[in-house]
């Protein structure tokens, strides 16, 4: 279905191109980030999609700071030496969540692996306060592998979010070249035990146009699917700057449309594919 790579594609298309920030929702939920010190992956990872979830009144929450202890080739969120987790940080993503009258929170965190569990506690007490101050909203968590850590693993079972999500982003031929410290696999079984162990809802996100081809990326659907991933998110890949890398090529929607068609036919139960589709881009509504 998709073209084979034929050189480094031109300027972004036109169903890829979005309209400037502004409104007066935009304004309200950037406010109450800076008053109570949050970060959000939408701006730490400079989302095209920052706009119009903030206009929606929503954001996607960034625990445990804004640094990385990795450095995927095709991220925006800066790597560096991250500061001990910080105990009031569950509270005040509780407070803000509650603020906007959230239904669906999501929250995310980068990936430190100089932490024992990598974050799991973190995210465990952020799920625990949400759920305190907003009784009837429902929480999805997005979290890196925690390096195949069993305590790991069980926090997350413990605190029973509504929806875990892990991404694979990318299919195992270009772990090296995308995420050198990372492992598909390792992935595959992390959502695989979840699934497994609990009645929570699993799901996970790909990014397209890093130079895969179609059949790898069905047989990533069929991945998936043996793992117990019920909701798969497919978006175009947008290099954030030249020094990261490379779009192979853009996506038509129409592709996108097939790629659904295939993930579908693998056994998803349900697929949120377009060109500017992330991983928590209207997750309220999957």
């Amino acid at each position: 279905m998709t073209r084979e790579n034929t050189g480094r594609p031109g300027r972004k298309p036109e169903w890829l191109r979005v309209r400037a920030f502004s409104g007066d929702r935009f304004d309200r939920v950037s406010r109450l980030l800076r008053q109570h010190d949050l970060n959000t992956v939408c701006q730490a990872a400079n989302c095209p999609n920052r706009g119009e979830c903030f206009n929606r009144g929503t954001a996607t929450f960034l625990i445990l700071g804004p640094q990385c202890t990795r450095r995927c080739t095709f991220c925006d969120v800066k790597p560096g030496q991250p500061a001990p987790p910080d105990p009031d940080e569950p509270r005040r993503v509780a407070e803000v969540a509650r603020e906007l009258d959230l239904r669906h929170v999501v929250v995310t965190s980068v990936t430190r692996d100089d932490l024992p569990d990598g974050g799991a506690a973190q995210f465990a007490e952020v799920v625990r306060l949400i759920r305190q101050y907003l009784k009837d909203a429902t929480v999805e968590i997005l979290t890196p592998d925690f390096k195949s850590s069993p305590e790991a693993r069980e926090t997350i079972l413990n605190c029973a979010p509504d929806v875990f999500n892990h991404n694979v982003e990318t299919v195992p031929r270009l772990y090296p070249a995308v995420r050198p410290q990372a492992d598909y696999h390792c992935s595959l079984n992390l959502l695989a035990y979840v699934a497994e162990h609990s009645d929570i809802v699993t799901k996970s996100g790909l990014m397209v146009g890093l130079g895969e081809s179609f059949d790898e990326l069905t047989q990533v659907f069929t991945d998936l699917a043996d793992s117990g991933v019920s909701i798969l998110t497919i978006g175009q890949y947008l290099a954030p700057s030249k020094d990261h890398f490379p779009v192979q090529r853009y996506y038509h929607p129409d592709e996108f449309a097939g790629l659904k068609k295939a993930a579908l036919a693998a056994g998803m139960k349900k697929v949120h594919s377009a060109p500017l589709v992330r991983s928590s881009y209207k997750a309220d509504l999957l």
